[in-house]
């Protein structure tokens, strides 16, 4: 279990977040909701190890990793997909997936294993897998942002906006494919804006407005919520029907050793 306490963080002299407390069981999919502001990115990037907090503590599992930097959390089982993608643009897909791996010291053997079965998720990679990042879509440049992180078989993966600038549908079968994962015991926390989607592929949802949570339960009871309806779905029929086609196909996802 992903686990804050007491969680603050600044820049510079700026509170950015307050006193978060928030949990992420293995198995779950969490959406973190807010408007653009609310702190939902410093979240991200203080579990992450990217971001120091100035207060509070950060915990793997019970172990607290609060003092470890990124790359040593990222050894522990967290991987986080950055907002905008951030795919290097002149490597191609499989050169991407290479970076993703840095540091693993895999046998090739088993670093094609886990490139297959990314490709599973994400199809289109495997046809474009000789292709520069440079030329893929947004929608395939965000898969393939995700099937990076994936492929280091993370206990928990963050995501921060993966919808951001995406088709509907693209979006749709982006979020499908995240939900899967919790067959295989993988932790996610979702940051969206897309509050109707992303409450209809989590178990949770957890509200940030300026730096502190305001709101977390079920995500069937935030959809059917009049209040966070009018502040956060827009349309609230729109979500009801995101949430009624979120039946989603049986993870391929290996479980995690």
């Amino acid at each position: 279990m992903i686990e804050l306490k007491n969680l603050s963080a600044r820049y510079g002299r700026v509170g950015v977040l307050r006193g978060v407390d928030l949990r992420v069981e293995p198995g779950e999919v969490v959406a973190l909701l807010g408007a653009n502001g609310a702190g939902k990115t410093t979240l991200l990037h203080s579990i992450s190890g990217v971001h120091r907090a100035v207060t509070g503590s950060v915990t793997f599992d019970g172990d607290d990793v609060t003092g470890l930097t990124a790359a040593e959390r990222t050894r522990l089982g967290t991987s986080l997909v950055p907002a905008g993608r951030q795919v290097f643009a002149d490597l191609s897909v499989e050169q991407n997936l290479q970076v993703g791996l840095h540091g693993t010291r895999l046998a090739a053997d088993e670093r094609d294993e886990r490139f297959e079965q990314v490709f599973g998720m994400f199809p289109i990679l495997r046809d474009f897998a000789s292709r520069p990042a440079g030329l893929l879509s947004g929608g395939q440049q965000q898969m393939l942002a995700i099937a990076r992180a994936l492929v280091r078989r993370p206990a928990y993966l963050l995501l921060d906006e993966p919808s951001l600038g995406l088709a509907p549908q693209i979006v749709e079968q982006i979020l499908g494919v995240l939900a899967t994962l919790t067959d295989s015991g993988v932790g996610v926390l979702l940051a969206e804006q897309n509050a109707g989607a992303a409450l209809g592929v989590s178990q949770r949802g957890v509200i940030m407005e300026n730096g502190v949570v305001v709101r977390s339960d079920t995500s069937p009871a935030l959809l059917n919520d009049p209040e966070v309806s009018n502040h956060y779905l827009g349309v609230e029929q729109e979500a009801v029907e995101v949430a009624d086609r979120a039946v989603l196909p049986r993870s391929i996802f290996e479980p995690i050793d």
